[in-house]
């Protein structure tokens, strides 16, 4: 689906797709909306954001995967500086592609946005020194309800490209190394239930 100054490109996980701005570009360097709530609608997102949120991560981070057991969030991810291998997870219970995932890279040198609807695990691993990801929100971020998959989950087999960057280990922080396997949770999500 293309509406005026975005396009849709659709994923292998049904409501997740990625987002191609135009993008306007002369000697002086490039000019992009990021988002027009009007524009958005037109390709399906009628959301509304609530927060933005931004990180900088050093080369072999990997953050995730997570998402909030109440309150899920829908996030619309970019990187303005460096790149990611970015992953999600449907978790929504009774989906045809529950416990699937997909994997993109988002890099700064070619801006597009990755839309992550409620009732899905996400997250990420940085691929260069100061990589930096912005994200907005369709929720507030609730500590207590903070939840996550591990990354490594061997029923999930995700292929983190470590070997192919360069990167001897991710570096997790303590609570995502803690992270359960996917089959150890009760997924609060389900298929249809507008989450």
């Amino acid at each position: 689906m293309t509406g005026e100054k975005f396009s849709r490109i659709i994923t292998s996980l049904p409501g997740v797709f990625l987002i191609a701005p135009r993008v306007f570009r002369d000697s002086r360097g490039f000019f992009l909306e990021t988002f027009t709530r009007k524009d958005f609608a037109e390709i399906g997102i009628r959301d509304e954001f609530v927060q933005d949120n931004h990180s900088c991560s050093a080369k072999g981070v990997l953050r995730g995967l997570h998402f909030q057991s109440r309150h899920p969030q829908g996030k619309l991810v970019r990187v303005v500086r460096g790149s990611i291998y970015d992953v999600v997870v449907d978790l929504r219970k009774n989906s045809p592609s529950w416990n699937e995932w997909i994997a993109v890279t988002l890099s700064s040198s070619d801006p597009q946005f990755l839309w992550v609807p409620p009732g899905f695990a996400h997250g990420f691993l940085s691929l260069e020194d100061h990589t930096e990801v912005l994200y907005k929100t369709t929720e507030y971020y609730h500590p207590e309800y903070d939840a996550g998959i591990r990354w490594d989950d061997p029923d999930l087999e995700i292929p983190w490209p470590l070997g192919e960057y360069g990167i001897p280990a991710p570096l997790v922080s303590p609570k995502d190394a803690a992270l359960p396997r996917s089959g150890e949770i009760d997924s609060p999500f389900a298929f249809g239930s507008g989450d």
